[in-house]
């Protein structure tokens, strides 16, 4: 195995074989495949940002009875939104008729579907019980504090950064890792501020900015879709590559028949970057949904989660008509090479091209 000394030092650490993370995908990632890629000698991980603590605790148990291998358990650090009624207003209003088109209502009140990890306790107290091995931040960094009692539960801490200033943070910190996620990356962006300006960053420049001017191990994310994009992460710097296109189509994942055909379809060449559906800017398949973008009357949607709370009632809507057009179908732009195939098989083609690719 061609690895530097930094890259064999992180993957003993984390307890993994291989420089491969399944990125966790809340609401699509599930016990059962982060099982299978912990087995073949990956990082898998679950989401648990669209969950509460006993949620959650039910997926690390049932990944925990799955495998003995280490796992990640990733978790949103979000600002709690701040309720602006002319904005929810007027977002209720413009979304109207595209409930009405399959007679329904928008909801009365935009609730705050996900608590940030920075104000739930009980998320806090249920990871010191479980001790998951490794604990990942998305959107942001909680307290110090609380990265103080996780480190001394054990446990190996890393965060997602979209360029410098938050790499800077997360090391400051005092985490272990940085997933550098470039703009090519499925999903939502891990901004910690979303309504600043983006940077856009490419993964491998990202990478390698983050690479030369921190001193953490970094894992590259967004794009990666085959063993030959992982030697390429690695041979920029990055000690593992993190990957979540890649195991949508595997048949672990919980990808509805929508979602699997969409990343099978001409939306697979056309993934947008949009704040329509959540209020967060995320990466997702071109659909209907995606299509009200273009429409020069659509006002400022209100902060992320009460934008996702009209977005997924949109969804149950148009469903029960049986439109799928408006699905939450998050895809990076390496989607055109998805391959549907079990999570343990798919592990074991990236592997066989990462050591082709080391070989050649």
């Amino acid at each position: 195995m061609r690895l530097m000394s930094k890259e064999r030092m992180m993957l003993e650490k984390m307890g993994i074989k291989w420089p491969i993370i399944q990125a966790p995908m809340a609401g699509v990632s599930t016990p059962r495949l982060a099982a299978e890629v912990s087995k073949a000698g990956g990082l898998g991980s679950i989401g648990v940002g669209a969950t509460d603590a006993d949620g959650a605790r039910r997926m690390i148990t049932e990944l925990q009875a799955l495998t003995g291998r280490p796992f990640n358990v990733n978790v949103f650090v979000h600002p709690a939104p701040t309720h602006d009624t002319a904005r929810e207003s007027a977002w209720r209003e413009w979304l109207t008729p595209h409930f009405q088109a399959f007679d329904a209502k928008p909801p009365a009140r935009l609730d705050t579907l996900y608590t940030s990890f920075a104000d739930d306790p009980d998320m806090l107290a249920m990871l010191l019980e479980t001790r998951p091995p490794v604990v990942s931040f998305h959107f942001g960094l909680p307290s110090r504090d609380i990265i103080r009692v996780l480190k001394e539960a054990g446990i190996w801490l890393m965060a997602t950064a979209t360029h410098l200033e938050e790499a800077s943070a997360i090391e400051r910190s005092g985490l272990d890792a940085i997933v550098a996620q470039g703009f090519e990356a499925g999903g939502h962006r891990g901004m910690f501020d979303p309504k600043a300006a983006d940077t856009q960053l490419s993964t491998a420049a990202l990478t390698r900015q983050l690479v030369d001017a921190t001193h953490l191990p970094i894992i590259a994310a967004g794009g990666i879709m085959n063993g030959e994009a992982i030697a390429a992460a690695l041979a920029n710097g990055a000690v593992a590559a993190q990957l979540g296109t890649a195991f949508i189509a595997c048949p672990e994942s919980s990808a509805d028949t929508a979602y699997r055909d969409a990343l099978t379809g001409p939306a697979a060449h056309d993934t947008r970057m949009t704040s329509i559906v959540s209020g967060r800017p995320a990466r997702i398949l071109a659909n209907r949904f995606v299509s009200l973008m273009e429409d020069p009357s659509r006002p400022t949607p209100p902060d992320y989660p009460l934008t996702y709370a009209a977005g997924k009632a949109l969804n149950a809507a148009a469903s029960s008509k049986g439109d799928t057009g408006f699905g939450a179908q998050w895809a990076g732009q390496g989607a055109p090479l998805a391959r549907a195939m079990p999570a343990g098989e798919l592990m074991g083609e990236l592997i066989k091209e990462l050591t082709f690719a080391w070989s050649s």
